[in-house]
């Protein structure tokens, strides 16, 4: 009776996945600098590839570990509101990461260098065929992402949520693979002009996000074919959710200014 629960809160027991997950980050970071770095000359990807491998193994148990205390009833609701929080600060750190990128693309295209936005020799791609497409794409899945959370969240119908995952999973990876696409007949490379720059980065780092969506999303229905998630507990498929509209919402951003107006 000296150790009963008495409280809402769920004390962790002491993980290694925060050291090691820092010490992985670090090696990575590491690699990376001497991977591109054309004082140091390596050229070699081996150490970045150890740290990433590291961050990623990282990911994997230290969600494991999530899972299992949601499993075991340890999310109680003063927990899930921290989770929700956590989950609400890293979206919000990732709008000002593509706020950076959007500063960059205005600042460039309203007071151009040359006097001219595009610059002279840049073919911009039409946002009326293939952009439109992919925006529809991002749209019908988020669509099928909002139709499963639904369907956990009020109706109980473990079917509907299974259809709308898959449905959105099928569509996000149909995104990446109609991007890459349209990288491979892109007019204008990476280099030799400031629109590439600003094109890539913005819209490849969305298709980053894109590719964890869809990851995130998978494994959600990984955890629904395994009966996990009930009206009452679904926090992991929740955070899902909020982070692929989060994406959406990007992409919109990015079709109109990018691709429209930018163009």
């Amino acid at each position: 009776m000296a150790h009963a629960k008495n409280h809402d809160y769920h004390i962790l027991s002491p993980s290694p996945w925060p050291l090691v997950g820092a010490i992985s980050a670090f090696v990575m970071l590491f690699g990376a600098v001497l991977w591109i770095s054309p004082q140091l000359q390596s050229n070699q990807p081996w150490v970045f590839l150890i740290g990433l491998a590291g961050v990623l193994y990282t990911m994997y148990a230290w969600w494991s570990d999530v899972v299992e205390e949601a499993q075991q009833g340890d999310h109680t609701p003063v927990v899930k509101i921290g989770l929700r929080y956590a989950v609400i600060l890293f979206i919000t750190s990732e709008v000002f990461f593509f706020v950076a990128w959007f500063w960059s693309f205005f600042k460039h295209a309203l007071y151009p260098m040359d006097g001219v936005w595009p610059p002279e020799g840049i073919h911009t791609f039409d946002p009326w065929h293939l952009p439109l497409i992919n925006t529809l794409i991002l749209l019908c899945s988020g669509a099928a992402a909002t139709w499963a959370h639904h369907a956990i969240a009020h109706d109980n119908d473990r079917k509907a949520l299974v259809q709308g995952l898959t449905l959105a999973v099928l569509l996000g990876v149909l995104f990446t693979i109609f991007q890459v696409y349209e990288y491979s007949h892109a007019e204008f490379g990476f280099s030799g002009n400031i629109y590439g720059p600003n094109f890539f980065m913005a819209t490849g780092f969305h298709g980053f996000h894109v590719i964890i969506g869809t990851i995130f999303l998978a494994v959600c229905l990984f955890r629904a074919l395994k009966g996990h998630f009930t009206p009452e507990a679904h926090i992991g498929f929740e955070a899902a959710a909020w982070y692929w509209h989060f994406v959406d919402v990007v992409w919109l951003f990015l079709f109109a200014a990018v691709y429209i107006w930018g163009g």
